[in-house]
């Protein structure tokens, strides 16, 4: 038991150093004091409560207390020699103060002016077994539970402790001069690694001397093998850990003349302390001091301990942590496993790293393990389009914008693949290319690749133009000529007038959406959007067929490109009007499409011209004067 009351008197002396420096130094209480769970440079290190009487103030519940209704008692006072003994009495009254032994007595201020004792009922007429039950109101790691009698040592008591605030009870300490026979325990068990956290009893405390008013005290680590390395035995950790103590004592101790001649009493028992007469002294319990001495549990993670809102007492906790016992790592703060402080390692609590987009994330024993336990944090929920166990990649559909860190909001940026031209939605990570179908090409896939024009279909939305040579093509009946030659009577001449505009047989404007082959022909599938004229059979807005033969196409002569919009004049100097029919005319460069092809034709002698937005007004103008019959003047 040295080791506790050095403790308590070390916490003096160091009250008395710190009073007397106060005095010295008036300066002193303005200081900020060093927050003890850190060091100077800020890094964690353990940081424990300060040692104290755990019961000092605290209410103990008590199954039996005097005066109610008063009595008397009287008991023999020995004297610590041959002498004999005093015999002295006492009236408690519980309606009279200066008389009463409440519970309350129990734990307060004891010292040799303030001598209170707290006393059970008169034993010879109640039962022998009586309770005292102190609860500390948080669980506490304690070295020593002492009772400080008033009365003569019970012969029998039994020491017992809550760790789940009085719900379950385990035996801590039994002491009995009779201990097989008050609780099936043998007599000075020897404590060794296998029953350290086991109740013992012994008989030791009817040796000490004085018999009345004295004192029992147990040690929870004294002889205890792991009590040497306490950090690293979490079986003694558990063992001196209390939400609450019970005392219970079981038997009276018998004086010493009663014990010598109680077997003369008239019809008296000599274990029966009830069966004496009335001039023999009365049988009770008084305690003077009931203390506990130990620490507010923080498991090394808190250094005191204070009321919440609630009242209730808890840690002060550091290091991230939180909790009544700093038992558990705060929210975010799962990279490892919440661990005990110890004095070479604080162990605090690490916030998980999720690059500031998430606000949760929970631990994986697996990740830590094979990140060599230093790792184990799993973000949740990542914001910002991120992903990852450390929200450190995009999400399926954006990639990095490397000119922000990826700590930024906008670090992730949309893929935006086209939903025709790509053949997904995810992209490259590191450069935003979009997987594009073949032909097509693009960062996000959205135009066609050289050599390739678009398509009306969502499969192939670009497919390969087709390599003609010109002179394959041209009739049999005709001299092979190279481009320049075979285009020249029109090339160059892309100005439009109403001299032109008269001799044609159709004028409208299209867009060109699509383009099979169909033997020497390439069929464009076309939008009408406007009609300026139509000789012939009338022509409507709205999808319609453009012919061109591949020699001229080849050539050039027209050119046409996919996706634009054109103007295309043609007719009676050389194309065939809108409708059925073969081209006719001088200087018809190709045959015509026949009378199976329906639709508009056009050639190296027709017009066609990638729109311009102002010719709208002028060909309005033209058809006004067609209607006047000024074409037949042109």
């Amino acid at each position: 038991m040295g080791e506790p009351w050095r403790c308590l008197l070390g916490l003096c002396l160091l009250a008395c150093s710190a009073s007397t420096h106060s005095a010295i130094n008036p300066f002193a209480g303005q200081q900020t004091p060093p927050d003890p769970c850190y060091d100077d440079t800020g890094a964690a290190r353990r940081c424990i409560p300060e040692f104290i009487n755990a019961a000092f103030g605290k209410e103990v519940m008590v199954s039996s207390v005097c005066g109610r209704p008063p009595s008397r008692s009287c008991s023999a006072v020995e004297r610590g020699d041959d002498r004999p003994s005093v015999r002295t009495c006492q009236i408690c009254d519980a309606a009279d103060p200066r008389r009463a032994h409440p519970a309350s007595y129990l734990t307060d201020l004891n010292s040799a002016h303030n001598l209170t004792c707290w006393q059970s009922e008169n034993l010879n007429t109640s039962p022998y077994n009586v309770t005292l039950t102190l609860s500390l109101g948080k669980k506490f790691e304690i070295t020593y539970v002492s009772l400080q009698f008033c009365s003569p040592r019970p012969e029998s008591l039994a020491i017992y402790k809550s760790m789940d605030y009085g719900k379950t009870w385990m035996p801590y300490q039994f002491y009995s001069s009779q201990c097989r026979r008050m609780y099936n325990k043998p007599n000075k068990a020897t404590i060794t690694k296998q029953n350290e956290q086991e109740a013992l009893c012994t008989d030791g405390h009817t040796d000490l001397y004085p018999l009345s008013g004295g004192l029992i005290a147990f040690s929870t680590l004294d002889g205890r093998p792991s009590g040497k390395d306490f950090d690293n035995s979490p079986v003694l950790q558990d063992w001196v850990t209390v939400t609450d103590i019970r005392v219970v004592f079981s038997r009276p101790q018998l004086p010493r003349e009663l014990a010598l001649g109680a077997g003369s009493n008239s019809g008296g028992r000599d274990d029966d302390p009830t069966a004496v007469t009335s001039t023999l002294p009365t049988y009770f319990y008084a305690v003077g001091d009931f203390q506990v001495g130990g620490r507010c549990k923080c498991n090394g993670h808190g250094s005191r301990c204070v009321k919440d809102k609630e009242g209730k007492l808890v840690c002060d906790c550091k290091h991230n942590t939180e909790g009544p016992e700093c038992d558990r790592c705060k929210p975010f703060h799962y990279d490892r496993p919440w661990q005990r402080a110890n004095a070479r390692e604080a162990n605090e609590c690490l916030p998980c790293n999720c690059n500031l987009h998430a606000r949760r994330c929970r631990f994986n024993m697996e990740l830590y393990k094979l990140s060599g336990r230093k790792s184990g944090g799993v973000c949740m929920n990542c914001r910002h389009n991120t992903a990852g166990r450390h929200c450190h990649y995009c999400k399926e559909g954006f990639y990095r914008d490397l000119a922000r860190p990826i700590t930024h909001r906008r670090a992730c940026k949309a893929c935006d693949c086209h939903p025709v031209g790509a053949a997904g939605k995810t992209c490259n990570q590191t450069t935003g290319q979009c997987p594009c179908k073949d032909g097509v090409t693009g960062i996000t896939c959205n135009r066609c690749a050289k050599g390739y024009q678009q398509s009306r279909s969502p499969v192939a939305p670009c497919i390969k133009i087709p390599v003609v040579n010109p002179t394959a093509v041209v009739s049999s009946t005709e001299e092979p000529a190279d481009c320049e030659t075979y285009c020249k009577p029109v090339k160059g001449n892309l100005k439009i007038n109403m001299k032109k505009y008269c001799k044609k047989d159709y004028a409208v404007q299209v867009n060109v959406l699509d383009m099979e082959t169909v033997g020497d022909w390439a069929k464009f599938s076309v939008n009408v959007v406007s009609v300026y004229k139509s000789r012939g059979e009338p022509l409507k807005r709205g999808d319609n067929i453009l012919w061109v033969h591949m020699k001229d196409l080849a050539c050039k002569c027209p050119k046409i490109q996919m996706s634009k919009r054109f103007l295309v004049m043609g007719g009676s100097d050389g194309g065939t009007g809108p409708g059925v029919g073969p081209g006719v005319g001088p200087g018809a460069g190709a045959a015509s499409p026949g009378a199976e092809r329906v639709g508009l034709v056009a050639d190296k002698n027709s017009l066609v011209i990638q729109w311009r937005d102002v010719w709208t007004r002028r060909l309005r103008k033209f058809q006004r004067k067609e209607k006047k019959g000024k074409c037949s003047k042109a």
